[in-house]
């Protein structure tokens, strides 16, 4: 199956965005740099796959609750997070409950 890449436009645009990690979080890489700085958008696509915590910015990659929602849905997204939010006991807690 071949890969269509969407327009630039499309890219930027905060409702396609949604709509397209609501369906496929990995499709989080696609979005605008704008966009994976935005929380609402990240905390959509890592509700749908925790893995695309590695394609948000690094920002984002500090915020605790974007983190505790990645590893809610998998456990492994625990090694895409910040330095300093690994060690926190309810984080780990979380993604050993989702990937032991």
């Amino acid at each position: 199956m071949a890969k269509v890449a969407a327009p630039e436009e499309l890219k930027g645009d905060r409702e396609v965005v949604i709509e397209a990690v609501t369906q496929h979080g990995r499709a989080l890489r696609f979005a605008s740099e704008e966009l994976k700085h935005d929380r609402e958008v990240v905390i959509e696509a890592v509700r749908q796959n925790g893995g695309a915590l590695w394609y948000a910015s690094e920002e984002l990659k500090h915020d605790r609750d974007v983190l505790m929602e990645a590893v809610r849905q998998n456990g492994r997204a625990l090694r895409f997070a910040s330095e300093e939010l690994k060690p926190y006991r309810e984080v780990v807690i979380e993604a050993v409950r989702q990937n032991g």
